[in-house]
């Protein structure tokens, strides 16, 4: 048998870009749910919160956690070059489209297969 730790996926966005996602292991499940499992907690409490600022500060966090997913599992991008440079996925996050972006960390999340409470502990 022979098996792939990584899969590529085609964007919808942009003809010809491909992102290559990690598949999920166990090592790699429990890596992932201890480095969310923290912020999903304050996430948790923000919300509760009245205060003006929580919300937004809530909102800071997810995209936190946007980018913990994109730097855990998105190991390389192909076919997009941003400012001359072909693009990576710290380059993707920094410089590239946003809905590019958000593109490669819906692929990490589908390869990971967690479940909404998973992702919320």
């Amino acid at each position: 048998m022979t098996y792939e730790s990584v899969t590529v996926v085609e964007s919808k966005i942009s003809a010809g870009v491909t992102f290559t996602v990690a598949k999920m292991s166990f090592s790699r499940r429990l890596e992932l749910m201890r480095r969310i499992r923290e912020l999903a907690g304050r996430i948790e409490f923000l919300d509760a919160g009245q205060a003006p600022g929580n919300k937004m500060d809530a909102a800071l966090l997810r995209v936190e956690i946007d980018r913990l997913y994109a730097f855990w599992g998105l190991r390389a991008v192909s076919g997009l070059e941003l400012d001359g440079v072909p693009a990576t996925p710290e380059l993707l996050a920094e410089a590239g489209p946003e809905e590019l972006f958000r593109e490669a960390v819906a692929a990490v999340r589908a390869e990971t297969g967690l479940t909404a409470a998973e992702r919320k502990n």
